[in-house]
């Protein structure tokens, strides 16, 4: 089997980390913080000209039609940098239109896929323990929606958005004109600097059109896991590095504090998380761009991710003493976005009960793939 990634590949991944590299460097970051702007808009048209922002949108519309391996590459030079744009998300939304609302969707594929809309998508009610707050009602042949979506990254910028929705006890996707004047907007920011949006809807009336099939819900989902996995893997390798090279500076007892066996145990801890993180989340790209399906990979790929993340933001700010703590220094920002990652993939405890589900539903384990669920589609 071969391993390595084709040419374009590296291409994408290389012009991917120079462009999030250059732009937010140390000096950019503190300004940013400081800022109070909701996206770093600047780099996120620089994402459009570069045709990052439509990688997964299919060629039909006017976008790159390629896979999960090249968005997930491209994510995670995104979470070394801490990049507030809203690449996944947008692009997503979009891909899922495409797949399985071709024509009511149409418009605003082909404009996410010019950078003229921006599209975000919200899976949380799969995860949330409020479960799925929006409801819809058949009323005289549409549909009346009502409720709330909770904390829709980029809400405010955005034009339009795929929220779940309750239908007749089943979850579907809806797609969502953020314009229309039955929906109320209260915006907020996460600790880690994303901007989000409380939606509140009150008897919005829609056409069948706007709802997709409930298989899009799953197709979704695998996608946003792989994609908030990918996040995770770039900002804890990022975080990892650069506090590799502070224990190797800081110098304690007229040594450096990464000769000391407690630290290097701890380091080699955060090494083990990343590969195991980067594993999961490979197989579970690989089995998604094959066409395979993958829930038991996603579930798995879902806990390492939140679990590396708990681990590696707390070792770094641990082995960085004081100075970890400190908001001017910039090793805290790796460790709200952790945090922040861990908290949309669902946490470590829910996924790995969803996990074990999973496997007290089969009767072999999850990685052997003789069973049915695991053959193509």
């Amino acid at each position: 089997m071969d391993f390595e990634l084709n040419e374009d590949q590296r291409a994408i991944a290389q012009m991917a980390d120079q462009l999030f590299v250059d732009h937010c460097h140390d000096d950019f970051m503190r300004q940013w913080d400081s800022s109070g702007e909701p996206m770093m808009a600047p780099l996120w048209a620089l994402c459009i000209e570069t045709g990052l922002h439509a990688l997964a949108i299919p060629e039909t519309y006017g976008g790159s039609g390629l896979g999960m391996t090249e968005l997930m590459l491209v994510l995670q030079a995104q979470g070394k940098a801490l990049a507030q744009v809203p690449l996944w998300r947008h692009q997503l939304a979009a891909a899922t239109l495409a797949r399985f609302d071709a024509s009511d969707g149409a418009g605003w594929i082909a404009k996410a896929a010019s950078g003229e809309a921006l599209l975000s998508l919200s899976v949380d009610g799969l995860n949330s323990a409020l479960g799925i707050e929006l409801q819809a009602t058949r009323s005289a042949g549409r549909w009346s929606v009502n409720g709330r979506v909770a904390a829709l990254s980029w809400g405010d910028q955005a034009q339009a958005a795929l929220v779940l929705v309750e239908v007749e006890g089943q979850a579907q996707l809806l797609l969502l004109d953020l314009s229309a004047p039955q929906v109320q907007r209260v915006s907020a920011v996460l600790t880690h600097g994303e901007a989000v949006t409380d939606l509140h809807v009150r008897d919005l009336t829609v056409s069948a059109a706007a709802l997709l099939p409930s298989e899009s819900v799953a197709w979704l989902e695998l996608r946003s896991v792989a994609a908030l996995a990918a996040l995770q893997l770039g900002v804890s390798q990022e975080q990892v590095r650069r506090t590799v090279s502070y224990v190797s500076e800081r110098r304690q007892f007229e040594r450096s504090i990464g000769s000391f066996q407690a630290v290097q145990m701890s380091m080699a801890d955060t090494h083990i998380a990343i590969e195991a993180v980067r594993t999961a989340l490979w197989q579970l790209v690989y089995r998604i761009d094959a066409g395979l399906p993958a829930p038991c990979e996603a579930l798995a790929a879902a806990w390492l991710a939140c679990e590396a993340g708990h681990r590696i933001g707390h070792v770094a700010q641990h082995v960085h003493g004081g100075i970890g703590v400190d908001v001017t220094y910039p090793i805290h920002r790796f460790l709200y976005w952790s945090r922040g990652l861990c908290l949309a993939l669902g946490g470590s405890a829910a996924n790995l009960e969803r996990l074990g589900d999973w496997l007290n539903d089969n009767d072999k384990l999850g990685w052997k793939y003789d069973l049915q669920e695991h053959q193509a589609l």
